[in-house]
C-alpha cells in the first residue's frame, strides 16, 4: 500500500483541507502514514499569511528533503503554495509539486508527472470547486470542522487571503446540512463552521442565519461553532440567528485588529471602533456571558504612539476574554506594502509585547474570577501532558479533567477548580441532595 504523510501550518481551514486531500488520496489507495520515514508521498500544508510561518515551512521542506527516496514524492500544497507557484520549485530543488488550493482534485494526475520526472505547479483558481462528491478523512472524535465558504472578496491592505484563497463563493445550504448529518450520524456532535469571513456566507437564496438555524436542527447536533466572522456581518438577522439556536455556542471569535480607526482606515476594515463596540454590545446583549477573543496586529504601517494607545484601550473596553496578537508582517502582493513609515522592527516588537502582557493579564483575572462557575463540557482528547483529559465549555474554556478515555464524546457537568490564567482545572460536579 502507498503511504501518504501530511504536515499541516495555519489555521482550521488548512486543518480541513488536510483532511480533504486525504480523501483525494484514499481513493488512489494511499493510507496515512504517522511519520515521514518511508512515506511514498510527502506533503506540507501551508500558511502565508505571515513571513515567519513561510520561513518555518522552507525550513521544514530542507528538512523533509532527508527522507526522499527513489520513487517518492514530495510536495508543497496550500496557501503559500498558491502565493509562489513555481519560485518555490527553484527554492527547494528537491520539490516535485507545488498545488494551490483549488488544485487538490488534480493531485492523481500530478502524483503521475512527478512520478515521470516532471516537476509540476497547479495553481489556478476555480470558482467552482467545493470538492463535494470528496469525502473528508477525518481523525475520529467528537467534533468536526465543515468548510462553507471558500476565498474572500474583502481585500484588507495587510491580507494574502484573497490572493491564496481566490473570490468569495458560498456552498449550497443543502450540500452543507447534508455533510453535517453524515458526522451526526457517525456520533461528531459538535461541528465548527468554516469561512474566511464566515457570517457572510450566502449560498444565492440562504444566508449565514438560515444556516445556523438549520445546522442546529440536525438531529444529534449538539454544539456550533464558527470562525472567522466578520464584524459588520453580524446582521440583527445573524444574531437573532444565534440566540433562538440553542446549539450555538456562547462564544464568538471576533477579529478586530486595531482599536485606532486612522489604523483601520488604513487596513481597509469596513467598520470603526465605535460600530466594532456596537456589534460586540449587540452580541452580549443578544447571548449574556458569552465569551469573545480577537485578532490584534500591531506595527501595521504609519502606527504612531497614540494610535498603538488606542488598541490598548480597545483591549481594555471590549472587555475581550482573549486575543491572539501578531506583529505586522509584509505581505508582497498586498496594498500595504505601498503604505509608506513602517514601522521599525523593535519598536513593533516592543509593542507586540506590551499588548501581549495586558492581553495576558486581563484573562488571568476574568478567568481567576471564573473559578468555582459550574459549565457542561465535552470531552474531547486526551492532554497533551499528564494523564488528564482536555475538556471544553460552550464559552470555550479548556477544563482539564480527570477522567478515563473511554469519556471522548461524553458531556460532562464540571466545577471550574483552578486556572493556570489561560486553562482551567475543574471536578466533575454532584449537586448537593436537598435535605428534608
Amino acid at each position: 500500500m502507498k503511504r501518504v504523510y501530511i504536515e499541516t501550518y495555519g489555521c482550521q481551514m488548512n486543518v480541513a483541507d488536510t483532511e480533504l486531500i486525504f480523501g483525494v488520496l484514499g481513493r488512489e489507495g494511499y493510507l496515512r502514514a504517522d511519520s515521514p520515514e518511508g512515506a511514498d508521498l510527502l506533503l506540507v500544508n501551508t500558511c502565508a499569511v505571515r513571513d515567519n510561518a513561510e520561513q518555518r515551512v522552507i525550513g521544514r521542506m530542507g528538512e523533509l528533503q532527508r527522507h526522499k527516496r527513489p520513487g517518492s514524492v514530495l510536495g508543497v500544497v496550500g496557501c503559500m503554495a498558491q502565493r509562489l507557484g513555481p519560485i518555490l520549485l527553484e527554492r527547494v530543488p528537491k520539490v516535485d509539486l507545488v498545488v494551490g488550493p483549488d488544485g487538490y482534485r488534480n493531485l492523481p494526475e500530478l502524483l503521475g508527472h512527478a512520478h515521470a520526472g516532471q516537476r509540476t505547479v497547479d495553481v489556478e483558481y476555480r470558482r467552482w470547486e467545493h470538492y463535494e462528491d470528496i469525502p473528508q478523512v477525518r481523525e475520529p472524535g467528537p467534533t468536526a470542522f465543515v468548510t462553507v465558504q471558500r476565498g474572500c472578496d474583502y481585500r484588507c491592505t495587510f491580507c494574502i487571503v484573497p490572493t491564496t484563497r481566490g473570490p468569495e463563493r458560498s456552498r449550497l445550504l443543502a450540500d452543507v446540512i447534508g455533510e453535517v448529518r453524515e458526522l451526526a450520524a457517525g456520533g461528531t456532535s459538535e461541528v465548527t463552521l468554516l469561512g474566511q469571513t464566515v457570517n457572510s456566507y450566502h449560498d444565492g437564496t440562504s444566508d449565514f442565519a438560515d444556516l445556523l438555524i438549520a445546522v442546529g436542527a440536525v438531529d444529534g447536533i449538539r454544539r456550533i461553532r464558527f470562525t472567522s466572522p466578520y464584524p459588520t456581518d453580524f446582521t440583527p438577522r445573524v444574531i437573532d440567528a444565534m440566540v433562538q439556536t440553542p446549539a450555538v455556542c456562547d462564544h464568538v471569535h471576533l477579529p478586530v485588529q486595531s482599536g485606532s480607526n486612522s489604523v483601520l482606515r488604513r487596513m481597509s476594515r469596513r467598520y470603526t471602533r465605535e460600530r466594532y463596540l456596537e456589534v460586540v454590545d449587540a452580541l452580549r446583549t443578544g447571548m449574556p456571558g458569552i465569551t469573545i477573543s480577537t485578532d490584534i496586529i500591531v506595527g501595521f504601517p504609519g502606527e504612531t504612539d497614540d494610535e498603538f494607545a488606542d488598541t490598548i484601550s480597545m483591549v481594555r473596553e471590549a472587555v475581550f476574554d482573549d486575543a491572539y496578537t501578531f506583529k505586522y508582517s509584509v505581505r508582497d502582493g498586498t496594498p500595504a506594502v505601498k503604505i509608506k513609515d513602517h514601522v521599525d522592527d523593535a519598536v513593533a516588537t516592543t509593542r507586540l509585547e506590551t499588548l501581549i502582557d495586558v492581553v495576558r493579564d486581563q484573562t488571568r483575572r476574568r478567568n481567576a474570577a471564573r473559578v468555582g462557575e459550574v459549565h457542561e463540557v465535552l470531552v474531547e482528547r486526551p492532554a497533551k501532558r499528564g494523564d488528564l483529559m482536555l475538556t471544553r465549555t460552550r464559552r470555550n474554556y479548556v477544563v482539564l479533567v480527570d477522567l478515563p478515555p473511554a469519556a471522548i464524546g461524553e458531556y460532562r457537568t464540571v466545577r471550574l477548580t483552578g486556572t493556570t490564567g489561560s486553562t482551567f482545572t475543574g471536578a466533575l460536579y454532584q449537586p448537593a441532595l436537598a435535605v428534608l
